[in-house]
């Protein structure tokens, strides 16, 4: 994280420091060079599980930040892809980034590829479109809403997606109890919660909030047919269960 390209300590600090909306303003220049954009390991393997499962023809990417998921919707999408997010600093860095990459790309082809992108400022809780899509993606977003925010979350993908339509997302296996990494995520939950307690505006950003069992209900309850696809190329826990699935829940068709 602090590598000359990342953000510094002190950066790190005056984000967390703010608003959820603000912080992600401050971070967007420096954001993809952090542990906390989407590793591209995961996206090309959600990428090659929604190609078995589609062709889809207009995509939404939920909560964006930089868009590194856009080109996940750009590969399985025929028609049109959309990202959203909050954060206008982060909607900046991603316009840019898609400027320079469609810029490569006619060098590359010739020409231009993929359907045309549109980005959009708007909070998850409160989407500003009808039911328009045939796909709705997201990666990395969902420690940023308390879990009495999830049921509404979930209404509100389900508003915009067409009947049929299926919003999917990766779920990495939690951390063992007693591992490192459960140790790491606990202190950083803890900390948040101590932060948010003493200090107004609060930052929403809990990695352990989100499990599966509970996503899943939630899920049903909101009225989709959900299933779970592993993710092959990252293998299986000691006790056969996988270490990366992807959630692809289902608008009925009817």
């Amino acid at each position: 994280m602090f590598t000359p390209q990342g953000p510094t300590f002190r950066e790190l600090a005056v984000q967390a420091l703010s608003s959820v909306e603000h912080g992600y303003d401050l971070l967007a220049p420096k954001f993809d060079h952090t542990p906390f954009r989407t590793p591209d390991s995961i996206l090309r393997s959600v990428a090659r599980a929604l190609d078995r499962i589609g062709p889809f023809d207009r995509g939404l990417d939920l909560c964006c930040g930089t868009g590194a998921g856009i080109d996940v919707l750009r590969a399985v999408c025929r028609e049109h892809v959309t990202g959203v997010d909050i954060s206008s600093g982060m909607l900046a860095v991603a316009r840019e980034s898609a400027r320079e990459n469609a810029r490569g790309g006619a060098r590359e082809r010739g020409r231009p590829g993929g359907p045309p992108v549109a980005w959009v400022r708007g909070d998850a809780r409160a989407l500003p479109f009808g039911p328009a899509f045939d796909l709705v993606v997201s990666f990395g977003a969902f420690g940023h809403f308390l879990p009495r925010e999830v049921p509404g979350l979930f209404a509100q993908v389900y508003s915009v997606l067409r009947p049929g339509g299926r919003f999917a997302f990766p779920v990495v296996a939690p951390a063992r109890p007693g591992s490192p990494g459960y140790w790491a995520l606990l202190a950083f939950d803890t900390a948040m919660r101590v932060r948010n307690a003493v200090w107004r505006p609060p930052f929403v950003m809990y990695y352990r909030a989100f499990r599966l069992g509970d996503v899943r209900r939630e899920l049903m309850r909101a009225g989709f047919e959900v299933d779970l696809h592993t993710l092959p190329e990252f293998g299986h826990r000691s006790d056969g269960s996988p270490r990366c699935r992807m959630v692809v829940a289902t608008r009925p068709a009817w």
